[in-house]
């Protein structure tokens, strides 16, 4: 702790020093200042209750320098892998921003959520336990974005620079208008950076003891304008109506250099040099049109949201390949085409005197979604080539209408115990087919999902609680197109047209004690799934998500503490938790060599200092110990992420200046093995997620923020300070 402390309270002391050779201050205006940061701290950073936990970050020194992005992965619970995955407690999890599930997932998540700065962030909530109004596929994270109602003209303007590998600007600008009954919010961002990532692979085939071993790095530019509205206008004071609009693109050019070998049975058979140039340009055009009522004395709420979706992806991937027998030259080209819409309505009211509380609701939404693929170069018409057989064109199409209802009661018995009864149908028809290969899948199923969650107060110190959730995950779409390509590291790759989903429960126990420490133990069960595995198709090694059948049993014990200090300035959250997977029958019917038993330690903490030395500097830290297990999918090392960060605020001039270190005392890297029935595969990804950030931050008009509250049993309740 103190070697983390003293670049902290250098940095702070550094920053000082500056604000007072800048400004001075009368005693009286000072202390006013003072106190109006002290009252910040007051609300603790992170809140345990019953369903979810909840990271607050508004004005928090967290937000400097960051985009939601970052703050995500420094979220309680939350882990992003290597592939961009994001994860709650090792587990897939559905995003949803304001209640709205969002359309993306992976990599096109990441490059969404890259383009919306930190500064709009109120809060984050990872609800591990949720109820049947979500659309879940397991846990849900869903990202609470400021909103200010005070009258007038306010906003502010954000330049960032940060170094790390390569250097990187941000810049975002907010203006919001409100006057009587319209509100109006205008949101926009220009990224530009470079980034770099180191691999080295080591692949190893049972048969023939084949092993291919390569070195690869990349270096990445993107670009990334964005630019959203959001217009609300109250018709009175229980009906309003909106329109929010969000556009962004990113351009990204990267340059990859690979050098590999090839050996069977001892012996070397090939040595390469590949590169591989691409080219990628994505735009995103959302649209939300949503009315609501909300009688606050009566508690009844009606929310219609109606929307679309488009995202268009268009990328150019070049590789040559010198290899000990000749040069060889692919190029591939795809054209994605996302098109999604939907309608949603959610009605919740509270049933007379019994205090009883029901939600009901529905959503229907359309996807046709449309991958053109193209493969280019003078290999493709070489008989001699290893790309010759390969389909040279293809057009991938996924369609599909999910339909669904739910219905949630909630009630609070003897004063003592609150329940909440849940039930979601969800019926999904879908339709994927390629036009020049032909085939072709339809499918369509129906699902109930219940939930159940219970807690009792023993008495204002003490209370337990229990949630169970069946859940289910349905495949990407992407992840459906069979379409085979090659990939920079010597191996190809395409997805599966016959994925299945993955259903599985969880159940959920936590004690929560004088209503700073909380005690939880969960478990989960699931009897298939899908992951990345290996295949050898006709010569080639071939990497595609695929079908597992087998038991799998996942048990958490997990601590968790929020403390405040020193009259609240001093905000402490801890939490630590012992992880235990028994995969033994998920390896051997799928007739892996993976461990049959995994046990590992993680957590994380939080750690914020409001107004030091009475100079309104903030100061915050963060760090989490994190493994990568997932599936046949084995972590070889644990990560100790960190992060320190300094902001000195100006009150009278409303500027920020803050200065953020990123993992400097240790640069995070991914060791994983992946299991198949043909062999291991194992990599190592060294991530270029560190460095030193500086931000300065120009705030005008009256910053105060409005938190909307809903009549929610999950909520509202659970142990919140």
């Amino acid at each position: 702790m103190k070697t983390i402390l003293f670049p902290i309270v250098a940095i702070a002391g550094f920053l000082n020093v500056a604000r007072a050779q800048t400004q001075t201050v009368k005693d009286t205006v000072s202390q006013k200042e003072i106190e109006a940061v002290t009252l910040v701290a007051r609300k603790p950073t992170v809140e345990s209750k019953v369903d979810r936990t909840v990271f607050n970050v508004a004005n928090s020194a967290i937000l400097a320098g960051n985009t939601t992005w970052d703050v995500l992965r420094m979220t309680p619970l939350v882990s992003i892998d290597n592939n961009d995955d994001v994860k709650a407690e090792g587990q897939n999890v559905t995003v949803y921003i304001n209640d709205r599930k969002s359309v993306f997932t992976g990599k096109e998540l990441k490059e969404y959520l890259k383009t919306i700065p930190a500064d709009n962030l109120l809060k984050i909530e990872v609800i591990t336990s949720p109820s049947s109004r979500y659309e879940t596929s397991g846990s849900v994270i869903n990202i609470v974005l400021k909103k200010r109602d005070d009258e007038g003209m306010k906003g502010s303007i954000s330049l960032n620079n940060r170094q790390s590998t390569k250097n990187s600007q941000y810049t975002n600008f907010n203006l919001n208008y409100h006057k009587k009954k319209f509100t109006q919010t205008f949101i926009g961002g220009y990224n530009n950076g470079t980034y770099v990532q180191k691999n080295e692979i080591e692949n190893r085939r049972y048969e023939n003891d084949r092993v291919s071993r390569l070195n690869l790095e990349t270096e990445m530019r993107d670009e990334s304008p964005s630019l959203s509205s959001t217009s609300e206008f109250e018709l009175n004071d229980k009906n309003n109506i909106g329109l929010v609009l969000e556009y962004y693109q990113n351009r990204n050019l990267s340059f990859g250099e690979s050098s590999g070998t090839e050996s069977e049975n001892g012996l070397l058979k090939d040595a390469f040099h590949q590169t591989q140039n691409t080219w990628g340009f994505r735009r995103n055009l959302g649209t939300n049109l949503f009315y609501k009522y909300y009688d606050k004395e009566k508690n009844k709420i009606l929310d219609i949201n109606a929307g679309t979706n488009y995202t268009g992806n268009d990328n150019d991937d070049l590789i040559l390949k010198t290899g000990s027998s000749k040069t060889q030259e692919l190029g591939v080209v795809r054209n994605n085409q996302m098109r999604n819409y939907y309608l949603k309505i959610d009605y919740t009211q509270q049933l007379g005197k019994s205090g009883g509380t029901i939600e009901a609701g529905g959503k229907t939404e359309i996807n046709n979604h449309v991958i053109p693929n193209y493969l280019y170069g003078s290999s493709i018409n070489d008989p001699l080539s290893e790309y010759y057989n390969l389909a040279r064109n293809d057009r991938f199409h996924y369609e599909d209408h999910l339909s669904s209802v739910y219905a949630n009661y909630s009630k609070t018995f003897f004063k003592k115990l609150e329940a909440r009864i849940g039930l979601r149908y969800e019926y999904i028809d879908l339709k994927v087919r390629q036009d020049v290969a032909g085939t072709e899948r339809r499918d369509s199923y129906g699902t109930f999902l219940p939930n159940l969650l219970l807690k009792y107060t023993f008495s204002d110190k003490y209370d337990v609680s229990l949630t169970y959730n069946r859940s289910i995950w349905r495949p990407w779409y992407a992840e459906f197109n069979p379409f085979l390509v090659p990939d920079i590291n010597g191996t190809y790759s395409r997805g599966n047209l016959y994925l299945n989903p993955n259903p599985n429960d969880r159940l959920y126990l936590k004690f929560g004690i004088l209503k700073k420490y909380f005690i939880s133990a969960r478990y989960m069960y699931t009897d298939q799934d899908y992951w990345t595995t290996y295949l050898t198709e006709n010569g080639r090694t071939v990497s595609l998500p695929g079908n597992f059948d087998g038991k799998v049993q996942k048990y958490y014990l997990f601590a968790n503490t929020n403390q405040n200090f020193l009259k609240n300035k001093l905000n402490v959250n801890v939490g630590f938790g012992w992880y235990y997977i028994n995969n033994k029958d998920f390896n051997e019917r799928n007739d892996l060599k993976g461990k049959n038993y995994i046990s590992y330690w993680g957590g994380s903490a939080n750690i914020s200092y409001t107004n030091l030395f009475s100079k309104n500097i903030n100061l915050s830290a963060w760090m989490e110990i994190a493994n990568q297990n997932n599936g046949n999918s084995y972590a070889n090392n644990t990560n100790v992420f960190h992060n320190i960060s300094v902001t000195k605020i100006f009150p009278k001039t409303q500027m920020e200046l803050s200065m953020q270190l990123m993992n400097i005392f240790k640069r995070p890297y991914a060791d994983t093995t992946t299991y198949s029935p043909d062999g291991t595969f194992r990599e190592y990804s060294k991530w270029d997620w560190y460095g030193v950030s500086l931000t300065f931050v120009k705030r005008f008009g009256n910053q105060k923020v409005k938190e909307n509250t809903k009549p929610d049993l999950g909520k509202n309740s659970g142990g919140e300070k």
